[in-house]
């Protein structure tokens, strides 16, 4: 049996031998040292001295809270947390997940990589503060965003009266559509799927010219859908995508408006 420490414990491991685990506190020149001691057999020790035990998370915590002469409600307050939980991190009863320890480094100014970990300092450096790396604008494209008006709902099936310009029911925000006079509507149906399906919005431009082949909102009548298009020289076609609906024939003459459809806004 091995001889135990001074001012150790050990105990026996019936697999390895004997494991001691120990703090041994000797004083030299004054000065108070810490000597951790674990052997992993009973025949090899493993000898790890530190003048300078590392901190834990919730002792860096509190110090960086009072680093800017926060209490506890005041940092609670910052990152939107109840006091309490403060407590328990700072007494080791919970640890928070990264989300709050970069909020609490951001509160308390100091850097989330020694917050985190106890390495480096605690202050960010001013090479730490400048590592925001600019983008190469050149590369993008810029992408004008604008609200437009959605409209009541516009079948994607039969013919309906349901469709009316004037009426707003709210307003979506998309980008790169340039005519002020776009709007946009929600499809109800299903003749247009899978590319437009029921729930689906659609933006219509008024502005842009209309060739066969275009998917359009079509107004017959007073009466709106909205179908894919062929144009001869007395008829519109209008084409539904989904192959259970049977296409309609219009005259031209009967045709109000064809609107380009130039977005499709998928429903979630």
């Amino acid at each position: 049996m091995s001889p135990p420490l001074r001012g150790g414990a050990y105990k026996k491991n019936p697999r390895s031998g004997i494991t001691i685990t120990t703090q041994i506190h000797f004083m030299r020149g004054g000065e108070k040292h810490h000597r951790s001691i674990k052997s992993l057999s009973d025949k090899r020790y493993t000898l790890k001295v530190s003048n300078n035990m590392k901190s834990t998370i919730a002792q860096r915590i509190r110090e960086a809270r009072l680093s800017r002469q926060l209490d506890q409600s005041d940092l609670a307050a910052k990152i939107d947390i109840a006091t309490r939980t403060v407590q328990r991190w700072e007494k080791g009863e919970q640890v928070p997940d990264s989300n709050y320890l970069m909020r609490i480094a951001k509160a308390a100014g100091v850097a989330a990589h020694w917050l985190l970990s106890g390495e480096g300092e605690m202050l960010p450096t001013d090479e730490q503060k400048m590592k925001v790396i600019p983008l190469p604008m050149s590369r993008y494209k810029k992408v004008d965003l604008v609200s437009l008006p959605l409209l009541a709902s516009v079948p994607a099936g039969a013919l309906s009266q349901r469709f009316h310009s004037d009426q707003a029911e709210r307003f979506i925000t998309v980008d790169d559509v340039r005519d002020p006079n776009a709007f946009a509507l929600e499809v109800k149906g299903n003749s247009m799927s899978p590319r437009i399906e029921n729930g689906d919005i659609i933006v219509v431009t008024p502005k842009l010219e209309v060739r066969s082949g275009d998917i359009c909102v079509v107004r017959v009548d007073e009466e709106d859908t909205v179908k894919r298009i062929k144009i001869d020289e007395q008829f519109v076609h209008l084409i539904p995508l989904n192959p259970e609906y049977e296409p309609m024939v219009i005259r031209k003459k009967d045709v109000t408006f064809m609107w380009r459809v130039v977005k499709v806004i998928k429903s979630v």
